[in-house]
């Protein structure tokens, strides 16, 4: 067999194991799931040293590829962020199960009794790049709502990934479900992205989270349905009625708190009316912030330590210590704007001027849109989901926070009592 027969081969027993363990885990308890997330958070905190250890081995490759600070830091795990892991999968474990939950209930005419039940997907393949916290937020959200998981990290985090999965799979064991309803695809090898984008009798759904050359590619080639996470070009918008002070604080924020998470600002709106009076205190705070900020000849001639932005920032996802400032005239100048350079993720305004806001909140077509806070809380977490298995762009089945519920589909139940149809 050459190399490619290999993967084949492999992805294939990989297939088959997770659509038998599927099959198990449609019909598992409440209890055996969160038993096993509870497990599985254990034996997170047990072997910190160990998932630590493997991570160095990680972040050292990645300091020799010339990884950025951002991908870095998104690569990067210590003792906070490992028990943030396993506190992750505590939540998710508390969360109610959507499966089996009847969505609506009705009776026909004829006598019949029509119920909308909530089902598990089947089978899920996340293919993610960089951030070692998917493994286990990925597989806890597909476990608690019935599905078997099929996980390939990218080659960055493939020691983290590895020891994270290990966890999970100690999780599975002492509480008696399939060891494969969560199977991390053990090679770095891109053919094996390649058969996942193929095996359309084994996976019901892809995931796809990273870069626009992933997406693009796992969106070229995947004959398996998608919930696409795209790039996360999020804009903030300061309107003429927007508090000043709360204003800063939601700019800085939106932008610094975590420069490498999809909800991070990239664009800066400002309405030109108050450009003059309030873009320097926006640009004292972000540079007093650490962040380098680019902007339109307007913006550059108002503050020198603006730089000129290319043609090409406004549709940038910098994922670092960068903004772009524009100044727009209004509403419509700043959605018309969102609506050429955006990509669908996250927008904000930030206003005093409520029929303004929802002038925004109503002509913005993105998954998320917000009014007065910051991009940041884009996250499933934060909108009490648990973990999230991604943020979808698209529009068919799930929009914004893929969390436990949008990891189901529905299925109709009809009970009768010997109706025939005319």
């Amino acid at each position: 067999m050459d190399g490619h027969s290999n993967i084949a081969a492999m992805m294939q027993t990989i297939g088959e194991n997770a659509k038998e363990a599927a099959t198990a885990l449609a019909v598992a308890s409440t209890e055996a799931k969160n038993s096993t997330l509870r497990e599985m958070a254990a034996s997170l905190r047990n072997r910190k040293p160990e998932i630590m250890a493997e991570n160095d081995k990680d972040m050292a490759a990645g300091a020799e590829k010339g990884l950025t600070t951002a991908m870095l830091d998104r690569l990067k795990l210590d003792e906070d962020r490992i028990e943030g892991v396993a506190a992750g999968l505590e939540a998710i474990a508390g969360l109610i199960d959507p499966v089996g939950s009847i969505e609506s209930a009705w009776d026909r005419p004829n006598g019949l009794q029509i119920e909308r039940v909530r089902v598990p997907l089947g089978v899920i393949g996340v293919i993610y790049e960089s951030r070692p916290n998917v493994t286990a937020d990925a597989g806890g959200l597909c476990l608690k709502a019935g599905n078997a998981a099929i996980l390939r990290g990218g080659s960055e985090s493939f020691y983290s990934s590895r020891a994270i999965m290990s966890c999970l799979s100690d999780g599975l064991r002492a509480a008696n479900l399939p060891e494969h309803a969560i199977q991390l695809v053990p090679v770095t090898d891109r053919a094996a992205v390649g058969e996942m984008l193929r095996m359309t009798d084994y996976i019901d759904v892809i995931v796809p989270r990273g870069g626009k050359s992933l997406i693009q590619r796992v969106s070229d080639e995947s004959k398996v349905p998608l919930f696409k996470h795209l790039e996360g070009l999020c804009h903030t918008y300061v309107h003429e009625a927007a508090n000043p002070e709360m204003a800063l604080d939601i700019v800085v924020n939106a932008k610094m708190r975590r420069t490498g998470i999809c909800g991070a600002m990239e664009n800066l709106l400002i309405d030109r009316a108050i450009a003059s009076g309030q873009l320097t205190n926006l640009v004292d705070r972000l540079v007093a912030a650490g962040c380098e900020v680019r902007g339109d000849p307007e913006s550059c001639a108002l503050d020198s330590r603006i730089i000129a932005a290319s043609a090409e920032d406004w549709d940038t996802e910098y994922l670092d210590s960068i903004v772009s400032v524009k100044q727009v005239d209004g509403i419509d100048d700043a959605i018309s704007f969102i609506r050429k350079h955006g990509s669908d993720h996250t927008e904000a305004i930030i206003t005093d001027d409520a029929a303004t806001a929802e002038t925004f909140v109503n002509n913005v077509d993105s998954a998320i849109v917000m009014i007065n806070a910051s991009t940041q809380f884009a996250d499933g977490g934060e909108f009490g989901m648990g973990a999230e298995i991604g943020i979808s762009t698209g529009k068919l089945h799930a929009r914004g926070p893929v969390g436990v519920e949008q990891l189901t589909s529905m299925k109709y139940i009809v009970r009768g009592t010997g109706q025939t149809r005319p």
